[in-house]
């Protein structure tokens, strides 16, 4: 009974988190900006066709289809994610792409190293975890602040579990 209860305290996370990208324009906003970049195409394009300037109008159309592609991936590549945790016994890193796919990393604690290469002036510019030969990128979608908030907690996680032997 008693190897059980130790088992369990062993696979508790000490560290957990969901890494994802920042979108700063949300869906409501998505909307207003499409209605008012449909409106200003529509209005300018039909002045144009009216004018006999047809394939200028057509033009205005093609512009905002292409606004509203790229936000549509923009948003699609938005739903990749991350799942960070680190407990006594595994560092485990889950990555789900924007289709869904996840691929899963696992590290030992005690042989995991976390590389993070910085530029002075704009900060972490990559996050690594690696070990046993293995190695993984971490936040790569992260802005700098993120990054930086992230890297300090998870060091501050990894030094816990090794100190705990």
């Amino acid at each position: 009974m008693m190897e059980s209860n130790a088992d369990s305290f062993n696979e508790q996370p000490v560290f957990a988190a969901e890494l994802f990208p920042h979108r700063s324009l949300g869906r409501r906003g998505f909307r207003v900006l499409l209605i008012l970049s449909g409106s200003v195409c529509l209005l300018y394009g039909m002045f144009f066709i009216a004018t006999g300037a047809w394939p200028i109008g057509l033009f205005f159309g093609l512009d905002f289809v292409l606004l509203y592609g790229a936000f549509r991936l923009n948003y699609r590549s938005g739903k990749a994610r991350e799942q960070v945790t680190v407990s006594r016994t595994d560092v485990s890193v889950r990555k789900f792409t924007a289709s869904g796919r996840m691929v899963e990393h696992h590290f030992n604690p005690f042989w995991a190293r976390f590389l993070i290469r910085r530029h002075q002036e704009i900060g972490i510019l990559s996050m690594q975890i690696f070990g046993e030969g293995r190695r993984t990128d971490i936040g790569s979608f992260l802005n700098p602040d993120d990054r930086e908030s992230f890297a300090k907690a998870f060091k501050g996680a990894l030094a816990t579990v090794k100190q705990r032997i």
